[in-house]
Formats: C-alpha cells, structure tokens, sequence
C-alpha cells in the first residue's frame, strides 16, 4: 500500500516542529524513507511541500535542510499572524455555520472550566482548536491554509508562556465567539486584533538546543486513510 506523501509531509514537519530535527540539519530521503517506513517517492515529494512551506531548503552540496529562520523572519510571522487572524474572524461573522458555532461555543464553555481548575495543558489544547476552529468558520480556503501554517512555524519558534488569568482570555474568546454568532464582523475582527495582540507578547523565541543533546524515537508513518500526526503540537 502507497504511503500518502502528504502523510510522509506531516510526520516530517511535526517532527521539525518538535524538535527531533535540529535546525540547519540535513535530511536525506534515503534515512528520511528507512525512519518513516516509506519509500522515497513520498519522501521527496514532502521534502518539496515542506520547502514551499518554508521549513526546509535546499543546499549547494548539502541537498535539503530543516531551515534557520532569522529573528527578523520569526518576528515578522507573529505579525502577520496578528493582521490574518482578525480577518478570519471578520470573515467567520459572516459565513460561519451552525455547527462552527456549536464547536467554538462548546470549546470556550470547556476552556472557561479548565481555566477555573488551573489545568493548563488542556488550556494549551483547547486555545488550538479553538483558533483553528475559528478559521474553518472564515469559510476562505486560501486563508485557513495560511494560518495552518503559520501556526505550525509559530509553534516551531517560540515558546509560549500561560496568560496569568487564563479565565480572562477564554472570556475574550467567548465575547469574540459572541460576535461571530450576532455576523457583526467589525466586533470580531477588532476583539480578535486585541486577543491576538495580547497572545503576542507571551511569545519567547526557542533557542536551538546544542548538536547532540536530543535524542528520538523512530516512528513509522502510520497506513491508515486518516493520515498521521506523530508530534504534532497545538498553540
């Protein structure tokens, strides 16, 4: 049975994202295939998604790497992140279902009683597929895509700390979610521009850990129809 490559693509990026590959690492398709239990073909069509994505480049005489993001570049994806994700919201006020609403209402009812709890690895989950969530509701393909991917490099980059009152910003989702049920997308999108805004600041960039200091596990990619997320991490 063929691997999906897009399978193969999201074992590789998780474990980027994780940290099992060091940034500036080499990746070859050979030891690429053998760890993930493939054969090449979907390896090289990952190591192609992954550098359109911008996770991974290729080298004069090194072949593909996992990428070094610049400070700058780091800097400029929570900035960006802050002008699409008011926009999404804008946009879910105006083209969100029934079903979105029930999911992101159902998330903020979940997150406002871990908050209160003090759970803040199920915070951490939560505030994920709230966001996520949030996009799908936009209904714009091209920017659900977008934020994906932003959040994947965000969460690649930086570290993010716990908000001191978690139960204040699961308040600010709810009254976002609020908007978004009443279609007053100006609500939304400003509401969303000071969450967003404030998420921001609790962003401290990763430092890359030494060479040789981590090691792994070797996962396979899983066969099922429903794809694999083997590390994949939620913010």
């Amino acid at each position: 049975m063929r691997i999906p490559a897009h399978s193969v693509c999201t074992a590789i990026r998780d474990d980027i994202v994780s940290g099992v590959y060091e940034r500036g690492s080499r990746l070859t398709e050979e030891l690429l295939a053998r760890r993930y239990g493939v054969s090449r073909v979907p390896v090289r069509e990952a190591l192609r998604t992954l550098e359109s994505e911008g996770f991974v480049v290729t080298r004069r005489h090194a072949g593909a790497c996992v990428a070094e993001p610049t400070v700058q570049e780091a800097a400029d994806l929570l900035e960006m992140r802050m002008l699409l994700e008011p926009l999404g919201a804008a946009r879910a006020a105006q083209r969100r279902t029934e079903a979105h609403l029930k999911v992101l209402r159902g998330l903020v009812r979940l997150g406002q009683e871990r908050a209160r709890r003090g759970e803040g690895e199920d915070l951490r989950s939560l505030g994920g597929w709230f966001h996520e969530t949030l996009a799908q509701a936009s209904g714009s393909p091209g920017l659900i895509a977008l934020l994906t991917q932003l959040r994947h490099k965000i969460a690649w980059m930086y570290a993010v700390e716990q908000p001191a009152r978690p139960v204040d910003s699961w308040a600010e989702r709810g009254a976002i979610v609020d908007a978004v049920a009443r279609g007053d997308a100006e609500r939304a999108r400003a509401l969303t521009a000071q969450h967003a805004e404030r998420a921001a600041g609790a962003h401290r960039l990763r430092r890359p850990e030494p060479p040789g200091r981590r090691t792994a596990p070797v996962p396979r990619v899983s066969t099922s129809q429903h794809g694999v997320n083997i590390a994949g991490a939620r913010h």
